[in-house]
């Protein structure tokens, strides 16, 4: 006899950098419930989201596509109706694919309607996905279920998330940052949470459920205790060069995205340190949470049926040179973390293992849609993470090295366009990196090649460098390579001859 189908819960916490784990050797953060989960399953150590910002970067993670194939290139940038989706595939096996937060899915405008209000935000809904909770920019339901229960909340919905204590901040002279107006127990994250497992403790057995929290996405406000759990004159140093000048004389793109409001670190050292300290806290507070919903996994009897993925949309640049938030090139926007628990018996040999191979978020599609037997789509770019799981060594034909593709364009109002003399189509970038090298391409300005085994801060850019001038035309191979070999690929695989329709498997 069988096993009993799986039930899947996706996790995703939102600009979580891959450094911030205690078990991946962060020296300050505390996150005991993802060092446990990593510590019954397998943490893949080399993980990168293949685009940024959230719409982009979750748009390859649910469809399995490179940014090149599903051209939902910005926040807004419409993601093509045709493309399928982990969430679409599993309802064909019966799955019942539920929402508690939010996708960033650009609504496909052909068809609809001139004011159909998917038209009006770019935070739109993944088809397929039944939303049992959803919670965007405006947490209206958070809010409502905070004013039931007599918690005051402010008049604009969307300051919820934000929305302090009175007083000074850290910087200003106070021992700690201002705090979440609400309690820990009743914020975002745990409002949340609780949702999910209101959900999961009556559903029909097989659920696939995507958790999609907000934390440690800006705006970077904690809760007490996690508002001070760590002190920010103590947080890791930024990786930075000694001034923004000379950060910018790197190259010219982020001499202008140092430029850009919302992205150059503040001047002030210790509202830095107060953000990165805050952002910490953060990724505690997610962390005990989801303590709480594994817990209530294991007290329902769920927790041996249920594939467990834990990941981020992207990641942050924290104050590392000069900036904040996320895109560009630096490895702290891309490098994320990815840990998945495998209930099964023959995930068994894998359990506590860390994976060093190159993985990237488009594989977590198919290896959610592997888990639970459904047929991967063919226009999927990635792989099945399954034999990984289930403690099988690297294939020889695994890739070795990672990429990933940054979109700069503004459509309204075309600064890069105008300020770098670049056109809409050459707003771009494309960077693979490997074990050693890493190689930065633009479609419009010069390129970069770091020498991460010797400067992992990627401070030194050596593409003007006439001795490294072999390695980056290697890289620059590498990288033409990769994107003609995973050009979108939908019915490529088919023919019409004189015999009808010729298919490869």
């Amino acid at each position: 006899m069988g096993e009993a189908p799986l039930n899947v819960l996706f996790i995703t916490a939102d600009q979580w950098r891959a450094d911030c784990l205690s078990c991946a050797g962060h020296p300050m953060v505390r996150t005991p419930n993802m060092d446990a989960l990593a510590g019954e399953g397998v943490r893949f150590a080399n993980h990168y989201t293949v685009t940024a910002p959230c719409g982009p970067s979750r748009a390859s993670l649910h469809t399995g596509l490179y940014l090149h194939n599903h051209r939902s290139v910005v926040n807004g940038a419409p993601l093509d109706a045709r493309h399928p989706n982990w969430a679409l595939e599993a309802g064909k096996l019966g799955y019942d694919a539920v929402l508690f937060g939010y996708t960033d899915t650009s609504a496909d405008p052909r068809g609809l309607e001139a004011d159909d209000p998917r038209l009006f935000s770019y935070e739109g809904l993944l088809p397929g996905l039944r939303p049992v909770m959803p919670l965007d920019g405006r947490p209206q339901a958070w809010v409502d279920w905070l004013a039931a229960q007599g918690i005051a909340v402010p008049a604009k919905v969307e300051r919820a998330y934000g929305w302090r204590l009175p007083g000074p901040d850290w910087e200003d002279g106070a021992p700690c940052a201002r705090p979440l107006a609400f309690p820990a127990e009743v914020d975002d994250t745990a409002f949340l949470v609780g949702r999910a497992i209101d959900y999961m403790a009556c559903a029909k057995d097989p659920f696939i459920a995507h958790l999609s929290l907000l934390r440690p996405h800006p705006p970077w406000v904690a809760p007490e205790p996690y508002n001070r759990l760590y002190d920010p004159p103590d947080v890791p140093g930024f990786i930075r060069r000694d001034t923004r000048e000379e950060e910018a004389a790197q190259h010219p793109y982020l001499a202008w995205r140092l430029t850009r409001p919302g992205f150059a670190a503040h001047a002030n050292e210790r509202r830095l340190r107060r953000l990165k300290a805050v952002y910490l806290g953060l990724i505690t507070r997610v962390d005990a949470e989801l303590g709480r919903l594994f817990a209530f996994l294991r007290q329902a009897g769920l927790i041996d049926r249920t594939l467990i993925i834990f990941t981020s949309d992207h990641g942050e640049e924290l104050g590392d040179h000069w900036t904040l938030d996320k895109g560009g090139y630096f490895q702290g926007s891309y490098r994320i973390p990815l840990i998945i628990r495998d209930p099964r018996r023959a995930a068994d040999a894998g359990r506590g293992r860390v994976v060093e191979a190159f993985t990237e978020s488009v594989d977590v599609a198919p290896t959610m849609l592997s888990a639970i037997g459904v047929g991967v789509p063919r226009a999927f770019d990635g792989a099945d993470l399954g034999l990984f799981l289930a403690g099988a060594p690297k294939p020889a034909d695994w890739r070795s090295e990672a990429h990933f593709e940054f979109d700069f364009r503004d459509v309204e109002d075309m600064a890069a366009e105008r300020e770098l003399g670049l056109t809409l189509e050459t707003c771009n970038l494309a960077a693979v990196v490997g074990e050693r090298w890493k190689y930065v391409h633009f479609a419009g300005l010069p390129p970069l090649l770091f020498d991460l085994a010797n400067d992992p801060g990627e401070l030194n850019n050596l593409a003007a460098d006439a001795a490294c001038a072999p390695v980056a035309l290697d890289e620059a191979r590498k990288l033409l390579s990769w994107r003609l070999a995973s050009e979108e690929r939908t019915l490529t695989h088919m023919a019409l001859t004189s015999k009808g329709l010729v298919a490869r498997a």
